[in-house]
């Protein structure tokens, strides 16, 4: 159960009304249950709405399949329950499987590289580090890390609150792993 609600939305100051509006309209995208209680302060929803732009720049440089799937890998490599489930949704409703991604050798790297950004905080060893930086401009890399963090930080926001899984995603959660041998 989440540690705090979201807002509820028939109640809102009329700038977190306009900041939703704004966003719904932009994006295309709907008011979730962590949008909803980032609402209670709007200097955070903007701040992580940035996600937003920072994601279409991801999607320039590594493609929008490679950058959807690039996001569930940092929200694996943070345990985060609800941006794991997210992308496990877009990746399943893509006609993919979660558990069975068909990639190349240097998708392959990218995904292990932004994993190990979560799982490591962000020391990286050279092996992982060094293929990958060698295929991307700095500035391509510098969106590529900076987006890892912004993940990162969603799913730090989401880990830490224990938001709610939307409604919307139950479906796509993971299988339950049975901790039992069968024979």
């Amino acid at each position: 159960m989440a540690r705090i609600f979201p807002v509820d939305q028939s109640t809102l100051p009329l700038p977190i009304k306009e900041a939703f509006a704004k966003h719904v309209a932009g994006y295309h995208a709907r008011i979730t249950n962590m949008k909803a209680t980032l609402a209670y302060s709007l200097p955070a929803f903007e701040a992580y709405m940035q996600w937003y732009p920072l994601y279409l720049e991801l999607e320039k440089i590594i493609g929008p399949k490679l950058s959807y799937q690039f996001a569930y890998a940092v929200s694996n490599g943070t345990d985060c329950p609800l941006c794991s489930t997210f992308f496990r949704k877009v990746i399943i409703d893509a006609g993919e499987d979660p558990q069975n991604l068909q990639l190349s050798d240097t998708d392959k790297q990218l995904l292990t590289f932004g994993s190990i950004i979560a799982k490591n905080h962000g020391h990286i060893a050279d092996h992982i580090y060094n293929p990958v930086s060698a295929r991307y401009s700095k500035k391509d890399l510098v969106t590529i890390i900076a987006f890892a963090g912004q993940m990162i930080a969603t799913n730090v926001f989401n880990n830490v609150l224990e938001t709610d899984i939307d409604d919307y995603l139950l479906e796509y959660l993971p299988p339950v792993k049975s901790i039992w041998k069968h024979a």
